[in-house]
């Protein structure tokens, strides 16, 4: 049935008909160059917003951790501050450039409300040039309280 049909009445009919559906068919499959490129040149358009949001979650998700964890080192050093000051409320705390956890550094600020009350400042942050100095633009995160003499003593 498929392939050359037999010469009926004097005329040759070519090839059956579902081999010619076959070969329509069969002409229209697959894509052009015209039509890769172009599907290249915009899925390329589409994907460069795309990367650029992604490249912009992940800068705003580093500072959020570096924040984070200056926040938990500088409650933890106000924390110790306090809990020391109960027995030693006579000493001074202030320190600076103090080494936390590796790249973190700590400032600490004591000043003198009154004889019963002090402020305390923590000022936590990143050490992003390196330098071992917590410079303004490094501070991440910076508490303050007040302290009382517990006790006459």
């Amino acid at each position: 049935m498929h392939g050359k049909l037999k010469i009926k009445n004097g005329k040759r009919r070519g090839v059956c008909h579902c081999c010619r559906i076959l070969k329509t068919a069969n002409r229209f499959a697959g894509f052009t160059l015209t039509e890769v490129v172009i599907a290249s040149a915009l899925l390329i358009i589409a994907m460069v917003p795309i990367l650029k949001g992604l490249t912009s979650a992940n800068l705003g998700t580093v500072i959020i951790e570096l924040k984070s964890r200056s926040l938990i080192l500088a409650q933890a050093r106000l924390d110790e501050i306090k809990a020391r000051s109960i027995y030693n409320y006579s000493d001074t705390f202030t320190q600076a450039n103090v080494s936390l956890d590796g790249s973190y550094l700590c400032n600490v600020d004591d000043s003198s409300i009154s004889t019963n009350l002090r402020k305390i400042t923590v000022s936590v942050g990143y050490d992003h040039n390196g330098n071992n100095t917590l410079d303004t633009d490094e501070i991440e995160v910076a508490l303050a309280t007040c302290v009382a003499k517990r006790w006459g003593t």
